[in-house]
């Protein structure tokens, strides 16, 4: 609310400076999506190639380590169905680009202690029906 009494010293009625801002109407509404965005940016994301499940399945071990200093890591283990990845990326990047650029996606949406642990990427548009348009336009 701090913000709100720096907006206008006039009135000290939220509601009004709500209504005459909508820029911080906003501001105020997106606060928890910003504040995600901005986390994301400040970590790591490690992606490693494991032996594959089967010539159709890769499987990938994602590190996303915390750099303000602290190191904390979350590990995932992720799969990602040839078919997908292609129909998805259109080979516009390597796989691993696409699993990192997908963990950029989810940690612009959510903590990375919500993420599931183990998981296969096409999942990911089940919890997020946006998901192969804005990896798509993240490419």
């Amino acid at each position: 609310m701090s913000i709100l009494l720096l907006a206008s010293s006039r009135s000290s009625t939220p509601s009004l400076i709500l209504s005459k801002t909508p820029f911080l109407h906003l501001l105020l509404q997106n606060q928890f999506k910003f504040e995600m965005y901005l986390k994301a940016k400040m970590v790591r994301i490690t992606v490693n190639t494991l032996s594959p499940a089967s010539d159709d399945t890769w499987v990938y071990n994602v590190e996303i380590t915390e750099s303000d200093g602290s190191g904390s890591q979350t590990r995932y283990k992720v799969t990602m169905d040839k078919e997908y990845y292609e129909k998805t990326s259109n080979s516009l990047v390597g796989p691993e680009d696409f699993v990192k650029k997908s963990f950029q996606f989810l940690l612009k949406r959510e903590n990375r202690d919500s993420i599931l642990r183990e998981f296969n990427m096409k999942q990911i548009r089940d919890y997020f029906p946006e998901y192969e348009n804005e990896i798509k336009k993240m490419l």
